[in-house]
């Protein structure tokens, strides 16, 4: 690629600012034709080369905005990971399964990028090619986490963006090769790689983390397995068995394998981790630790098929977890924040390997509470987790709505029209993942849906017997014997 003349004047200011990466935010499901295609295009090429972009990021405004300012033949990339379009995106259902693409800063370089400091089609925008204006950005805020961190009179600064001409070539997207997908020497020849099919071994593990509503209104009361109790105890008895199951699933002879790392955070008027016992306080355990160190072991009453037909038996169980129903809040944000603390240590500690993608399971009995605008935070913070990603595909969000009242269940929605104009159901809806096709079989089989139909990860007054259900699809079993 023609670089500018005075090129030098720019690499000057990045290493000033110690600037290596920059970021293009766009859905998993585009990178097949990213790839098939030699290269990431502006929607503007797209259209006039004929290619179909699955999920767009922008929408029909931003589109004619973009028209408006002649920039439908620019590619935007910005200096952040955390794009505040990223999750306006998640949030309108155009991104599902958001990945982030790392772009070398050489494309500020090339003779035909402009430079924008902020949103380049935001009113009051400064946008040109020259060294002045790549000045104009305002390199400090760029460099923020979140475009929250700044001074409001700041925040629009967070967003500016370089517009590389017509197309980057994919030797320019330094992670392209990181998503699991085959990069072949002739790119129409692309061999496709299906997400969230990687083995979960010892040396590609995967996590889980339960999140559990333990707020007051847990206390209410429910029949479950003709035993008269409360949903905090029947939630923590469903949690115990998962967990149980998923140790078993380790244990090959006398060898407990380190297939997963797994936490539990309750949350009420505060969050916090939900071992107890040896393990108290701590955050991911293993599967081994888990079994050399039970809470308690407890007799509950279980029917059991015999030949006799179906008879109550006491059998012996295995807690890590206990039922807990406390305070009058149901702050959900700061269980989601704990979780998305947890899984970027974990992120960063297997970037590098093929890992089938961390599950997060929430159970909760109603609205979320709290704290001042409570659907937007959560919903935020939901997509941030959903916006987390290993090579194998993007992080796996489950909400499970438990309450004890007779209504109609919703389990696993193709869409919100199922939802009854339910406020609550719609919220889950939002905060949920959009299940990859691996699961549309057993999912099929509860709902008697086609084969290839998708659903979004959410269930809303649920039964406890499909609760388990759900959770045992939500638990994958490919593990490799390794």
């Amino acid at each position: 690629m023609e670089k500018k003349s005075n090129w030098q004047e720019f690499k000057a200011i990045l290493d000033l600012n110690k600037i290596v990466k920059l970021y293009h935010f766009t859905d998993r499901d585009n990178l097949e034709s990213i790839i098939k295609n030699g290269g990431l295009y502006s929607w503007g090429d797209c259209e006039d080369k004929g290619i179909k972009i699955a999920k767009p990021g922008g929408g029909l405004l931003s589109r004619e905005l973009d028209a408006r300012d002649r920039l439908q033949h620019y590619v935007r990339v910005s200096f952040t990971t955390q794009h505040p379009m990223m999750y306006e995106a998640m949030k309108d259902g155009r991104l599902s399964n958001p990945v982030i693409l790392e772009i070398d800063p050489e494309v500020i370089f090339w003779k035909d990028s402009k430079y924008a400091n902020m949103n380049a089609t935001k009113t009051g925008c400064n946008k040109g090619s020259t060294i002045d204006d790549f000045k104009m950005i305002h390199f400090q805020s760029v460099k923020a986490h979140k475009h929250f961190d700044l001074p409001e009179n700041e925040q629009p600064y967070f967003q500016a963006e370089i517009l590389v001409k017509n197309s980057i070539p994919l030797e320019y997207i330094k992670n392209i090769g990181n998503f699991g997908i085959p990069i072949p020497s002739k790119p129409k020849a692309l061999q496709i790689k299906n997400p969230y099919t990687a083995q979960i071994t010892r040396n590609t593990p995967t996590a889980f983390i339960f999140l559990v509503d333990q707020s007051i209104s847990m206390s209410r009361k429910l029949y479950f397995k003709n035993e008269y109790i409360s949903l905090a105890e029947a939630v923590a008895r469903i949690v115990n068995a998962q967990i149980y199951d998923l140790v078993l699933r380790c244990v090959k002879m006398d060898d407990v394998r380190h297939y997963y790392d797994i936490a539990v955070i309750g949350y009420g008027d505060d969050a916090s981790y939900g071992w107890k016992g040896a393990l108290a306080g701590r955050d991911f355990v293993s599967p081994e630790e888990l079994r050399n160190n039970p809470f308690r072991k407890v007799i509950v009453k279980e029917e059991k098929r015999t030949k006799k037909g179906m008879v109550l038996k006491e059998v012996m169980k295995y807690q890590w977890v206990e039922p807990i129903a406390a305070g009058k809040y149901t702050r959900a944000h700061k269980a989601f924040g704990m979780a998305k603390d947890l899984l970027d240590k974990w992120m960063k500690e297997h970037h590098e390997k093929d890992c089938y993608p961390p599950t997060i399971i929430n159970i909760t009995d109603g609205a979320f509470n709290g704290i001042a605008n409570p659907r937007e935070v959560n919903t935020q913070l939901a997509n941030e987790l959903k916006a987390l990603f290993t090579n194998d595909g993007n992080v796996l969000l489950w909400n499970i709505h438990i309450t004890p009242d007779n209504q109609e269940q919703i389990l696993l929605p193709i869409s919100k029209i199922e939802l009854n104009e339910d406020k609550y159901s719609e919220w889950l809806y939002d905060m949920s993942s959009l299940l990859p096709s691996r699961y549309n079989i057993p999912i099929g089989d509860l709902r008697g849906d086609a084969e290839n139909t998708r659903h979004v990860a959410m269930a809303t007054n649920t039964d406890l017997s499909t609760l388990i259900q759900l959770m045992d699809i939500g638990t994958p079993t490919n593990i490799s014997p390794k």
